[in-house]
């Protein structure tokens, strides 16, 4: 599938504090913990905990949560289809939308149980 602006500029729009209860959710059914997630999280983003709660306090858009965010130089690792998109085929221009698939598959893999150092790239 292809990304078109529309639907980067959507997802850029969403409020990042009214999906993150719909991330933790998700993984607390599968016996994670939101400590991980903030973890998770960090590692994408740069983003410890205080600046994670500022954000969500600020209802910030995914595109300024994005905009502000230090990506992990190995975000690149993150591979896969989410929702029907190849990560890795997301053109660049679509930062916003890209940045958010990654953060998905993370998610994605951290709520399937797969070990941290694996989510957070460090093994090969």
């Amino acid at each position: 599938m292809k990304v078109t602006p529309e639907k980067n500029e959507k997802v850029a729009q969403m409020v990042f504090s009214s999906i993150y209860p719909l991330y933790l959710n998700r993984i607390e059914k599968k016996g994670r913990s939101k400590a991980e997630l903030n973890q998770v999280i960090e590692w994408l983003t740069g983003y410890g905990e205080n600046k994670l709660e500022a954000l969500l306090q600020e209802n910030v858009t995914f595109g300024e949560f994005f905009k502000r965010a230090n990506i992990h130089e190995n975000a690149a690792l993150i591979k896969g289809v989410v929702c029907g998109y190849r990560i890795e085929e997301i053109e660049d221009e679509f930062y916003v939308y890209k940045q958010c698939r990654r953060l998905e598959k993370l998610i994605d893999e951290l709520a399937r149980g797969r070990k941290m150092e694996k989510i957070l790239r460090t093994v090969n």
